[in-house]
C-alpha cells in the first residue's frame, strides 16, 4: 500500500513540477487513459499526445492532494484541487481568454508490476464550463 501511494504521489508530483519524462516514466506501456467525459486512450504515445494537448491549452497546479491505496497496492486514488489558468482554446470548448479556475478533481489508478497501467480522471466539466465562461 505504501508504494501504490509513493508512486502516484510521484507520478502527481511530477505534473506539478511539469517534468514530462518524470510522469511518463512511472507508466505502462500500454498505460490506458480514461480522459474525463470521453473515451480511453490506451498507450504512453497516446498519452504523450494528450498531454502535449494540455500543455498547449492549460496551465495547471494540484493542491491540498490526498492519495489513498488499497491493501494489496493495485489500486489508488487521489483528491486534489485544480487551480488553472486557460491559455489556447482547445477543441469544442469555450474561447481561451487567460481565465483562471479552480476545481475539485479526483484520479483512480491501476497499478501493474509498480507502474501505473489505468488513469481515470473525474471532474465536473459544467463547473469548468461556468467558470471559464463567467463574464464572457
Amino acid at each position: 500500500m505504501d508504494t501504490a501511494a509513493a508512486l502516484i504521489r510521484a507520478y502527481l508530483d511530477a505534473f506539478n513540477r511539469g517534468d514530462r519524462p518524470a510522469m511518463l516514466a512511472l507508466l505502462a506501456e500500454d498505460v490506458a487513459h480514461d480522459v474525463n467525459q470521453g473515451g480511453r486512450e490506451v498507450g504512453r504515445d497516446a498519452f504523450v499526445a494528450f498531454m502535449a494537448r494540455m500543455d498547449r491549452c492549460y496551465r495547471e497546479r494540484l493542491e491540498d492532494i490526498v492519495v489513498m491505496a488499497d491493501a494489496n497496492g493495485t489500486r489508488a486514488a487521489a483528491e486534489f484541487t485544480v487551480h488553472g489558468e486557460y491559455l489556447a482554446t482547445d477543441h469544442g470548448l469555450p474561447e481561451a481568454r487567460g481565465q483562471r479556475y479552480v476545481l475539485p478533481a479526483g484520479a483512480f489508478y491501476v497499478i501493474r508490476d509498480g507502474r501505473i497501467a489505468r488513469v481515470t480522471m473525474h471532474y465536473n466539466l459544467a463547473d469548468w464550463i461556468a467558470q471559464v465562461s463567467a463574464d464572457a
